[in-house]
Protein backbone atom coordinates (compact mmCIF):
# COMPACT_ATOMS: atom_id res chain seq x y z
CA UNK A 1 0.00 0.00 0.00
CA UNK A 2 1.31 3.79 -0.88
CA UNK A 3 2.64 5.69 2.17
CA UNK A 4 1.80 9.12 -0.43
CA UNK A 5 -1.31 11.15 0.53
CA UNK A 6 -2.14 13.80 -1.42
CA UNK A 7 -3.33 17.10 -0.92
CA UNK A 8 -5.40 19.28 -3.34
CA UNK A 9 -4.33 23.05 -4.86
CA UNK A 10 -6.29 23.60 -7.81
CA UNK A 11 -4.43 26.80 -7.74
CA UNK A 12 -1.60 24.97 -8.99
CA UNK A 13 -3.16 22.25 -11.04
CA UNK A 14 -2.43 22.09 -14.87
CA UNK A 15 -5.72 21.11 -15.82
CA UNK A 16 -9.26 20.97 -14.18
CA UNK A 17 -8.68 19.83 -10.70
CA UNK A 18 -11.35 16.84 -10.71
CA UNK A 19 -9.14 15.58 -14.10
CA UNK A 20 -5.92 15.80 -12.10
CA UNK A 21 -7.80 13.67 -9.08
CA UNK A 22 -8.91 11.17 -11.50
CA UNK A 23 -5.25 11.32 -12.87
CA UNK A 24 -3.67 10.50 -8.77
CA UNK A 25 -6.28 8.94 -8.04
CA UNK A 26 -5.56 5.81 -10.91
CA UNK A 27 -2.28 5.64 -9.09
CA UNK A 28 -3.81 4.18 -5.62
CA UNK A 29 -2.21 7.20 -3.04
CA UNK A 30 -2.94 6.15 0.60
CA UNK A 31 -4.94 9.36 0.34
CA UNK A 32 -6.47 12.24 -1.63
CA UNK A 33 -7.31 15.36 0.93
CA UNK A 34 -9.20 17.56 -1.35
CA UNK A 35 -7.61 20.98 0.59
CA UNK A 36 -9.72 23.57 -1.39
CA UNK A 37 -11.06 24.73 2.24
CA UNK A 38 -11.32 28.25 0.52
CA UNK A 39 -13.91 27.67 -1.91
CA UNK A 40 -17.73 29.15 -1.35
CA UNK A 41 -19.69 25.61 0.40
CA UNK A 42 -21.86 24.82 -2.73
CA UNK A 43 -18.77 24.65 -4.84
CA UNK A 44 -16.48 22.65 -2.51
CA UNK A 45 -19.78 20.68 -2.07
CA UNK A 46 -19.99 19.91 -6.10
CA UNK A 47 -16.50 19.31 -6.03
CA UNK A 48 -16.60 16.52 -3.13
CA UNK A 49 -19.35 14.69 -4.57
CA UNK A 50 -17.12 14.33 -7.71
CA UNK A 51 -13.54 13.41 -5.82
CA UNK A 52 -15.93 10.99 -3.36
CA UNK A 53 -17.16 8.92 -6.51
CA UNK A 54 -13.62 9.04 -8.24
CA UNK A 55 -11.92 7.71 -4.87
CA UNK A 56 -14.60 5.41 -4.65
CA UNK A 57 -14.24 4.14 -7.78
CA UNK A 58 -10.17 3.59 -7.25
CA UNK A 59 -10.67 2.43 -3.80
CA UNK A 60 -8.74 5.49 -2.51
CA UNK A 61 -9.86 7.38 0.59
CA UNK A 62 -10.65 10.83 -0.13
CA UNK A 63 -10.78 13.10 2.74
CA UNK A 64 -12.36 16.35 3.40
CA UNK A 65 -11.18 19.67 4.31
CA UNK A 66 -12.62 21.96 7.05
CA UNK A 67 -16.18 21.77 5.44
CA UNK A 68 -18.19 19.26 8.77
CA UNK A 69 -21.59 20.00 7.42
CA UNK A 70 -20.43 19.03 3.72
CA UNK A 71 -18.89 15.91 5.22
CA UNK A 72 -21.87 15.10 7.36
CA UNK A 73 -24.16 15.97 4.14
CA UNK A 74 -22.41 13.58 2.28
CA UNK A 75 -21.59 10.87 4.75
CA UNK A 76 -17.92 11.23 3.91
CA UNK A 77 -15.91 9.40 6.51
CA UNK A 78 -12.56 11.11 7.09
CA UNK A 79 -11.95 14.86 7.30
CA UNK A 80 -8.89 16.52 7.78
CA UNK A 81 -8.85 19.92 10.25
CA UNK A 82 -6.64 22.40 11.52
CA UNK A 83 -5.46 21.95 14.94
CA UNK A 84 -8.17 25.17 16.34
CA UNK A 85 -10.94 23.28 14.74
CA UNK A 86 -9.90 19.87 15.93
CA UNK A 87 -10.43 21.67 19.39
CA UNK A 88 -13.67 22.70 18.69
CA UNK A 89 -14.81 19.33 17.72
CA UNK A 90 -17.54 17.90 20.42
CA UNK A 91 -17.42 14.16 21.02
CA UNK A 92 -20.50 13.69 18.99
CA UNK A 93 -19.00 15.21 15.94
CA UNK A 94 -15.98 13.26 15.93
CA UNK A 95 -18.00 10.26 16.16
CA UNK A 96 -18.94 10.53 12.96
CA UNK A 97 -16.09 9.92 10.87
CA UNK A 98 -13.29 6.49 10.67
CA UNK A 99 -10.55 9.16 10.16
CA UNK A 100 -9.61 12.59 11.89
CA UNK A 101 -6.37 14.53 10.47
CA UNK A 102 -5.19 17.18 11.84
CA UNK A 103 -2.15 19.77 10.86
CA UNK A 104 0.73 20.09 12.94
CA UNK A 105 2.79 22.51 13.07
CA UNK A 106 4.30 22.08 16.43
CA UNK A 107 5.23 19.25 18.91
CA UNK A 108 2.52 20.48 20.98
CA UNK A 109 0.09 20.98 18.02
CA UNK A 110 0.83 16.88 17.22
CA UNK A 111 0.47 16.01 21.08
CA UNK A 112 -2.57 18.11 21.43
CA UNK A 113 -4.06 16.79 18.14
CA UNK A 114 -3.52 12.98 19.61
CA UNK A 115 -5.56 13.63 22.76
CA UNK A 116 -8.13 15.08 20.93
CA UNK A 117 -8.61 12.21 19.24
CA UNK A 118 -6.94 12.58 15.78
CA UNK A 119 -6.44 9.53 13.93
CA UNK A 120 -3.34 10.50 12.15
CA UNK A 121 -1.24 14.38 11.81
CA UNK A 122 0.50 15.94 9.10
CA UNK A 123 3.56 17.67 10.47
CA UNK A 124 5.38 20.67 8.00
CA UNK A 125 6.66 22.24 6.48
CA UNK A 126 9.34 20.12 6.40
CA UNK A 127 11.70 21.41 3.88
CA UNK A 128 11.46 25.02 1.95
CA UNK A 129 8.70 25.02 -0.68
CA UNK A 130 7.13 27.73 -2.79
CA UNK A 131 3.38 27.20 -1.00
CA UNK A 132 5.68 29.00 2.17
CA UNK A 133 7.89 30.87 0.63
CA UNK A 134 10.64 33.15 2.70
CA UNK A 135 9.14 30.57 6.04
CA UNK A 136 12.37 28.51 5.65
CA UNK A 137 11.19 24.53 6.21
CA UNK A 138 11.21 22.99 9.94
CA UNK A 139 13.81 20.20 9.20
CA UNK A 140 13.93 16.40 9.69
CA UNK A 141 14.95 17.10 13.45
CA UNK A 142 11.43 18.85 14.17
CA UNK A 143 9.67 15.73 11.89
CA UNK A 144 11.51 13.18 13.80
CA UNK A 145 10.50 14.93 17.70
CA UNK A 146 7.21 14.69 16.36
CA UNK A 147 7.37 11.27 15.38
CA UNK A 148 8.46 10.13 18.86
CA UNK A 149 5.95 12.65 20.68
CA UNK A 150 3.22 10.88 19.38
CA UNK A 151 2.10 7.29 19.08
CA UNK A 152 -0.71 7.97 15.89
CA UNK A 153 0.88 8.28 12.16
CA UNK A 154 2.29 11.12 11.13
CA UNK A 155 2.92 12.22 7.61
CA UNK A 156 5.81 14.79 6.30
CA UNK A 157 4.39 17.48 4.24
CA UNK A 158 6.44 20.58 2.55
CA UNK A 159 9.12 20.27 0.28
CA UNK A 160 9.04 16.54 -0.41
CA UNK A 161 10.54 15.30 -3.37
CA UNK A 162 11.66 11.61 -4.67
CA UNK A 163 15.16 13.45 -3.97
CA UNK A 164 14.43 13.48 -0.08
CA UNK A 165 11.75 11.31 0.94
CA UNK A 166 13.84 8.74 1.78
CA UNK A 167 15.30 10.45 4.58
CA UNK A 168 11.90 11.52 5.69
CA UNK A 169 10.58 7.89 5.49
CA UNK A 170 13.80 7.31 8.20
CA UNK A 171 12.30 9.57 10.50
CA UNK A 172 9.76 7.48 12.03
CA UNK A 173 6.52 9.28 9.78
CA UNK A 174 4.46 6.80 8.17
CA UNK A 175 4.50 8.45 5.39
CA UNK A 176 4.25 11.62 3.12
CA UNK A 177 2.19 14.45 1.59
CA UNK A 178 2.77 15.93 -1.28
CA UNK A 179 0.77 18.91 -3.34
CA UNK A 180 2.67 21.29 -5.82
CA UNK A 181 4.06 18.21 -7.58
CA UNK A 182 1.47 16.48 -7.34
CA UNK A 183 -0.85 19.30 -9.11
CA UNK A 184 1.80 20.01 -11.60
CA UNK A 185 3.52 16.88 -12.74
CA UNK A 186 3.03 16.23 -16.89
CA UNK A 187 2.37 12.60 -15.97
CA UNK A 188 0.94 12.25 -12.57
CA UNK A 189 0.93 8.41 -12.46
CA UNK A 190 4.99 8.47 -13.53
CA UNK A 191 5.63 10.95 -10.64
CA UNK A 192 3.81 9.06 -7.66
CA UNK A 193 6.06 5.95 -9.03
CA UNK A 194 9.23 8.37 -8.29
CA UNK A 195 9.14 8.16 -4.82
CA UNK A 196 8.97 4.44 -4.67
Amino acid sequence: MSDIIIVTNRKLCREPLIDRIEKLAESRPAAIILREKDLPEAIYRNLAVKALEICGKYEVKCVLHSFFSIAEELKADAIHVTSASLRSMTAEMKKEYKTIGASCHSVEDAVEAERAGSSYVTAGHIFDTDCKKGTPGRGINFLKEICSNVSIPVYAIGGITPNNAREVRQTGAVGICIMSGAMTAEDPKDFLSSFK
